[in-house]
Formats: C-alpha cells, sequence, structure tokens
C-alpha cells in the first residue's frame, strides 16, 4: 500500500469503526424481547384515562369560562348604559344584590392541622373573601372560632385581615349565636344530597384543609352536635377521577356561582380545577366500558387508602403547578380588592 492511500484508508477506517460503535450503542439502549418491557400498570392505565378526559374537556371548560366572562361584561356594560352619572364603580357596588344566605367557615380544626396547612387555611380564606367581595350576589360570610395558628398566620403575613369588610369574624363557634334549626354542614359524608339553597339557612363549611388524615371528622361533629348535614349535588352532575372532597374555596365559589346562574353543573364546571378530571355524568356513562377500572377512585370517601393515596400521587405535580397559582393570585387579587 502507498504512502498516498494509508491516511484515506486510515479515515475510512476511522468511519466505519464510529459507525458499528453507534450500532452498537442503539442496539444496546433498545430493550431485548422480553427483556426491560412490563405490562402497563393499573395505576398508569387510570394516568393515561385521566390525561385523556382532562385533554378532551379542555375546550368545554375554556368556553365556559369565556361565557362567564362575556356574560358579566354584558351586565356591566348594561348598568353603565342604564345610569347617566360619572360615577360607575360605585354605581356598579350600588347594583349588587346581597344574599341572606349565611356562609360559615368552621375554623376549630386549628389544633389539628400542621402550619403548612394553616397557612393553606388562610390562602383560601383570603380567596373566599375576595370573590365574595366582587360577587354579584355575595353572601353573609362567617368565620367562627377564629384564633390560634390561624389568627397569628394572619397577624404575621395578612395585617391588613383587621380591615376587611362584609365579612364577620367571630372568636366564637358557630353554635353560640345561630339557632341549631338554621345550621347545615356541608360535607361530602353526608348521605343528604342538596338540591337547593335555602336562603335563610347558615351553611356550614370546615375549616379543615387535610381530609386524608381526618377523615370524615366534619360528619361527626355535625352528627355529634344535632345538626342538620348535606353534601352538594357533585354526583348528580359530575364524574370525578379524583376524591370529592373540594378545597375550601371551591365549595364556597360554587355556592356563588349558584347563587347567580342557579344551576348546579354551571357552576361545577366553572370553578372545579382541571386536576380533577371532572365530566359531565352523561359522558361520563357513554364511555363507561371504557374506564370501568378507575371507577373505585370515583367512589370519593368510600375508596382505600391505598387507592386514595395514588390519586393524590398522580395528580401532585399538576397540583404543585396549580396551588401556586392559585397562592400568586390570591394575594394579588385580595391586595386588589376595593376597600
Amino acid at each position: 500500500m502507498s504512502s498516498e492511500t494509508l491516511p484515506a484508508f486510515i479515515e475510512s477506517s476511522n468511519v466505519e469503526r464510529k459507525q458499528s460503535l453507534s450500532e452498537e450503542q442503539e442496539k444496546s439502549q433498545k430493550p431485548r424481547l422480553g427483556e426491560g418491557f412490563e405490562p402497563i400498570s393499573k395505576r398508569q392505565m387510570k394516568k393515561l384515562i385521566k390525561q385523556k378526559q382532562w385533554e378532551e374537556q379542555r375546550e368545554l371548560r375554556k368556553q365556559k369560562r369565556k361565557e362567564k366572562r362575556k356574560r358579566k361584561q354584558l351586565e356591566r356594560q348594561c348598568q353603565l348604559e342604564s345610569n347617566s352619572d360619572g360615577n360607575d364603580r360605585k354605581r356598579i357596588r350600588r347594583d349588587v344584590v346581597h344574599s341572606t344566605l349565611r356562609l360559615i367557615i368552621d375554623c376549630s380544626f386549628d389544633s389539628l392541622m400542621v402550619l403548612k396547612d394553616i397557612k393553606k387555611l388562610h390562602k383560601q380564606i383570603q380567596r373566599c373573601y375576595a370573590e365574595n367581595r366582587r360577587a354579584l350576589h355575595p353572601v353573609q360570610f362567617y368565620l367562627t372560632s377564629h384564633g390560634g395558628q390561624l389568627k397569628k398566620n394572619m397577624d404575621e403575613n395578612d395585617k391588613g385581615w383587621v380591615n376587611w369588610k362584609d365579612i364577620h369574624i367571630k372568636p366564637e363557634h358557630y353554635s353560640e349565636f345561630i339557632k341549631k334549626e338554621d345550621l347545615i354542614y356541608l360535607t361530602s359524608d353526608s348521605p343528604n344530597v342538596l338540591k337547593e339553597l335555602d336562603e335563610s339557612k347558615a351553611y356550614v363549611i370546615g375549616g379543615l384543609v387535610d381530609h386524608n388524615h381526618h377523615k370524615g371528622l366534619t360528619y361527626k361533629q355535625a352528627s355529634d352536635h344535632g345538626i342538620d348535614h348535606a353534601q352538594l349535588p357533585l354526583g348528580n352532575f359530575v364524574k370525578m377521577n379524583s376524591r370529592k372532597v373540594l378545597a375550601i374555596n371551591h365549595v364556597f365559589e360554587i355556592i356563588l356561582e349558584y347563587l347567580e346562574t342557579r344551576d348546579w353543573q354551571e357552576a361545577f364546571f366553572t370553578i372545579l380545577p382541571q386536576r380533577k378530571g371532572a365530566v359531565p355524568t352523561d359522558k361520563a356513562c357513554a364511555s363507561s366500558s371504557h374506564d370501568k377500572n378507575s371507577a373505585s377512585v370515583e367512589g370519593g370517601l368510600d375508596s382505600d387508602s391505598s387507592d386514595e393515596e395514588n390519586s393524590r400521587n398522580e395528580l401532585d405535580s399538576q397540583y404543585e403547578e396549580e396551588k401556586q397559582d392559585k397562592e400568586n393570585s390570591s394575594e394579588s387579587t385580595v391586595n386588589s380588592i376595593p376597600q
């Protein structure tokens, strides 16, 4: 072999060696037949089903939110056009019709929560306050058994709470100043399903963030005090992939939305977060044969603890993102509320 062809030969042999090495690497990365392949687990299947339902409902939720915004914009425009004076902001506030319905957040579970949950409770209360202030039919809002860790956290992180308007913040238990016959405790453990709201009643929402450690506690407290109890008619309109226990602010906002629209289904689908994977019951029935394996998760409080743990783990990533968004939103909305 001549000295002229030697470099070309070396270069071509190097190229061939690299190609063979890359082919061997690709082969080593590909799992062999019967090696590395596992049948898809039930948990993965549930996750795929939830993701598919979430994608299918995305447009429906966007449409609902868009319709709500348009409706409120139209109402504001009509209010502005029907009046001739220039003080538009005050004129809109005068047109608000206050509901006689009393909505109570029961904060008597303070000692059962760690500081992390207390902070979450505080954020949810902030959101309830903000939504009630801007609602067309605001309720008579009560915070009862207010004290302990919650009050300390509010004093340290939200000193403006002492100037909140249209809210009754009381250290006493709600049973001390509201008649027992007027009270209805809202708990998803109750066998009674609420059909409509009675605006002469006082509805109690348990101020307990971590229901998983204290399942059935709000229902037990209502029963022990001899108070009427009920759950929202969620199962009549919505099928969910997660437990039927909702955040405090979601229950509060659903009630505000129902007072405005008098339509439970619209209230649920306007307020429920996307991570809940909610679908209308009629669509859920049509696809029930497809996701029969995930039915135990929909059972809410009747499912065992392992199913609940799996459900929570599968939603962790979406929940953390939405939680951060809501916390930022809560801080900005509360600070922007007219005093």
